[in-house]
C-alpha cells in the first residue's frame, strides 16, 4: 500500500474515530459510575434486602427504622412453657432475644462496599440485576434465658423423699414419699434456640428429670397395719367340740408386740413388709399346739365269746396336731382380708383301728389267757384306784409287733384324773399318796403277760414284799407268788411287753369289788405257744429289825397309829421257759430282791409309854406299861 494512499487515510481516520469514541465511552462510563456512587454514597445499593424487606436507596437510619417495624418477633412472639398442668407464657425478649435494626442496616449498607474494587462493582451489579437478600440478625443473651429458667426451676424442682412407716404403740404413722424433679436447663435452652432461629411461636413441654424414691407409697401396708390393730385377734379350733381348748384371744397391744415392720429391698425394689416375730409366734402356737394335740386312738372293743365278734365300747379318736406354719399363713391372710377370728390349721391322723374293724380284720379269734389277782382287806380308796386304773386298759388293742407301755396308757395318776389317797411306797416308807392300788393293776398285767408266754421288755419289782400280791382266792397267802409283782411309776418306772403273736391283741379288764378281784384277759389268735416256770422261793431271808417310832406333831396326845408293817427281806428268782410245740423259744429269768421292812409307828406329842421300853413283837405300836 502506498503511503498516504486513500485507503490509508480511511484506516487512519477510522482508527482515530474508534479511539475517540472509546475514550468518550470511558468518559461517559466514568461519569455515570461516579454519579452512581455519589448518589449512593450514604445509601444502600439497589437490590439489597433483608429477609424480603427491600432496602434499596435507604440510608442506614431509614433502613434501621424500616427493619425495626418489620422484625418485631422478640416482642410480639409467644413462647409457652408447660410443666404438667402449670403453664408459663413469655415473649422471646423475656428470654434475652432482641432484634438489632442498626446492626442489620449496617450489614445491608456494607453489601458492595467490601473487598477489591472489581469485587465491589461485581457485587453492586449483581445486587442491581438479581438482588441480594441478607438474613436478619438477632441477638440472644443466653445468660438472661438461663437466669429466667433457674428462677422457674425453683418452682419445679423437688427433692427426692423416701416414704416412711412407723408403729408407735397402736398408732400407725405413715408419710408418703416424694418424686424428685429437676428441670433440664441446657435442653430447655436448646429448645428455645430452635424456636428463635425459626422465629416461630412455640409450646415447649419442659424437660424435667424425675428421680422417684425407692418407696413412694406406704398407704397399703399402713392400712393393713391399722386393720391388724383395729381389734383383738382370736384363734379357735375349727368345729370345736365339748372339751376342746380355746378360743385364744390376743389384744391389739399384744399383737402389736408380736409384729415386725421391716424395710426390705429385693429385685423389684424396696417395700415395707409387716411380718410376724417368728420366735414369739412359734412359742405361742407351740403352746396352743400342746393344748389341742390329740394322739390317734384305736376304737375300743370287747370280744363276744358266743358270736366271736367284736363289740364297740368306745369310738376311735382321730388324732390331730397343729400345723404352725399353715396357721401363721392363715392368720396373715385372714388379717389381710379384715378377719380377726382365725381357725387353726390342723392336721388329722386316723388310727389304725376304727369302729368299723372286725375280729377277722384284726385276727382275733378267742381268749389266749386270763389272770386274776386279789385285793382283800383293801381300803375303799385303794379299791377305787384299782377300778380307775384298770378301766384305762379295758378294750385296748396292742398291734402285732408293738411294744406296749403300760405307763403311756395309764397316763397321769393324780387327784385331777380321779385318783384318791391310799398307801403307797415312797422312798423307804409306806405313806398315804394319790394312786395307791395302781400296782395291783400293773402286777395283774405282768402275770397275764408272764403266763401268756409273751416277751417282757421292762419290769420293776417292789421295794419290799406286799401281801396283796401273794393273796390266794381263799384270802390266804402263797409265798410262791413272790417275785411275780410289778410296779409302775411313770415315766421313770414302767412295765412293757411285746406282742409277738403276729395278730392284734385285745385286753379286757374286770374289777369285782364284792369279791375283791381283778381279772385281766388277752384275746387274739394263739400261735400254740406254752410255758413252764419255776421259782426258787424266798431265799436269803432277812429279818426287818426293831420298829421305828416317830412323833407326829399333827397327832393328839395319846393318839397312836401303825403306818408300816414289818416284812422279812428275801431274794426270789423266777425262771420261765416258753415253747411252741417241741421248740423252746426262749428262757428268761426274773430276779427280785426285797429289802427287809421295819414296822413304823407314829404317835402324838406327850403320849405316855412311847416309844415303848419293851417291844411287843405282835403289837409293836403298843405303849409300855
Amino acid at each position: 500500500m502506498k503511503p498516504n494512499s486513500p485507503l490509508q487515510k480511511i484506516l487512519l481516520q477510522t482508527t482515530i474515530a474508534l479511539t475517540g469514541g472509546f475514550l468518550l465511552f470511558l468518559i461517559i462510563l466514568g461519569v455515570a459510575i461516579a454519579g452512581f456512587h455519589i448518589q449512593y454514597k450514604d445509601r444502600i445499593y439497589p437490590g439489597v434486602s433483608i429477609s424480603g424487606v427491600d432496602l434499596s436507596g435507604k440510608t442506614r437510619p431509614e433502613a434501621a427504622a424500616l427493619l425495626a417495624n418489620e422484625f418485631t418477633y422478640p416482642i410480639t412472639g409467644k413462647i409457652v412453657l408447660q410443666d404438667q398442668n402449670t403453664i408459663w407464657e413469655a415473649t422471646p425478649s423475656d428470654f434475652g432475644l432482641f432484634f438489632a435494626p442498626n446492626q442489620n442496616a449496617e450489614a445491608a449498607y456494607q453489601v458492595g462496599r467490601s473487598g477489591k474494587v472489581l469485587d465491589r462493582w461485581s457485587t453492586q451489579l449483581r445486587a442491581y440485576r438479581h438482588g441480594v437478600s441478607l438474613p436478619p440478625q438477632f441477638v440472644w443473651d443466653e445468660a438472661t434465658a438461663h437466669r429466667v429458667l433457674t428462677t422457674l426451676a425453683e418452682q419445679i424442682n423437688l427433692p427426692t423423699l423416701e416414704a416412711t412407716l412407723l408403729l408407735e404403740g397402736l398408732g400407725v404413722v405413715a408419710q408418703a414419699g416424694q418424686i424428685g424433679r429437676a428441670l433440664d436447663i441446657p435442653l430447655t435452652l436448646r429448645n428455645l434456640h430452635a424456636h428463635f432461629q425459626a422465629r416461630q411461636d412455640g409450646h415447649i413441654t419442659l424437660p424435667v428429670e424425675e428421680n422417684p424414691p425407692e418407696i413412694l407409697d406406704v398407704s397399703e401396708p399402713a392400712n393393713f397395719l391399722r386393720e391388724i390393730l383395729s381389734q383383738a385377734l382370736t384363734l379357735e379350733v375349727p368345729a370345736a367340740g365339748e372339751g376342746d381348748a380355746g378360743p385364744w384371744t390376743f389384744s391389739p397391744e399384744t399383737v402389736a408386740g408380736m409384729l415386725t415392720l421391716e424395710r426390705l429391698t429385693g429385685p423389684e425394689g424396696a417395700e415395707y413388709a409387716i411380718t410376724f416375730k417368728a420366735q414369739l409366734w412359734q412359742a405361742v402356737l407351740a403352746d396352743i399346739g400342746q393344748q389341742i394335740a390329740r394322739d390317734p386312738q384305736n376304737a375300743r372293743f370287747i370280744f363276744n365269746d358266743e358270736s366271736g365278734e367284736l363289740e364297740v365300747i368306745q369310738q376311735e379318736v382321730i388324732g390331730r396336731s397343729l400345723n404352725i406354719e399353715q396357721t401363721l399363713a392363715s392368720i396373715y391372710s385372714s388379717l389381710q382380708a379384715g378377719q380377726h377370728t382365725v381357725a387353726l390349721a390342723l392336721e388329722y391322723t386316723e388310727p389304725p383301728v376304727t369302729s368299723a374293724s372286725t375280729a377277722q380284720d384284726l385276727g382275733i379269734t378267742g381268749l389266749i389267757n386270763s389272770e386274776m389277782s386279789f385285793f382283800y382287806y383293801s381300803s375303799s380308796a385303794r379299791m377305787h384306784n384299782i377300778e380307775t386304773a384298770s378301766a384305762q386298759f379295758h378294750g385296748v388293742l396292742v398291734a402285732p409287733g408293738e411294744t406296749f407301755s403300760m405307763g403311756e396308757i395309764l397316763g397321769d395318776v393324780s387327784a385331777a384324773t380321779g385318783y384318791e389317797e391310799a398307801w403307797i411306797i415312797a422312798g423307804n416308807r409306806t405313806v398315804k399318796g394319790v394312786g395307791g392300788g395302781v400296782c395291783q393293776v400293773s402286777t395283774t398285767l405282768f402275770r397275764t403277760v408272764f403266763f401268756s408266754g409273751l416277751p417282757v421288755n421292762q419290769r420293776h419289782f417292789h421295794a419290799y414284799r406286799v401281801m396283796y400280791y401273794e393273796q390266794t382266792p381263799s384270802g390266804g397267802h402263797d409265798s410262791n407268788l413272790a417275785g411275780l409283782d410289778a410296779t409302775v411309776y411313770f415315766p421313770s418306772v414302767d412295765f412293757k411287753f411285746t406282742n409277738d403273736t403276729g395278730h392284734w391283741l385285745l385286753m379286757e379288764t374286770y374289777v369285782n369289788i364284792a369279791h375283791r378281784t381283778l381279772t385281766w384277759k388277752f384275746y387274739g389268735t394263739s400261735d400254740g405257744r406254752t410255758m413252764q416256770w419255776e421259782t426258787t422261793g424266798l431265799q436269803n431271808i432277812t429279818e426287818p429289825g426293831d420298829p421305828i417310832y416317830i412323833e407326829n406333831e399333827d397327832f393328839k396326845k395319846g393318839e397312836i397309829e401303825q403306818v408300816d408293817w414289818a416284812v422279812d427281806g428275801a431274794d426270789v428268782t423266777v425262771t420261765r421257759h416258753v415253747y411252741r410245740g417241741d421248740q423252746k423259744l426262749w428262757t428268761d429269768i426274773f430276779e427280785t430282791h426285797y429289802a427287809p421292812w421295819r414296822a413304823v409307828c407314829e404317835y402324838g406329842p406327850g403320849t405316855e409309854g412311847m416309844p415303848p421300853d419293851d417291844i411287843n413283837e405282835n403289837k409293836p405300836c403298843e405303849p409300855s406299861g
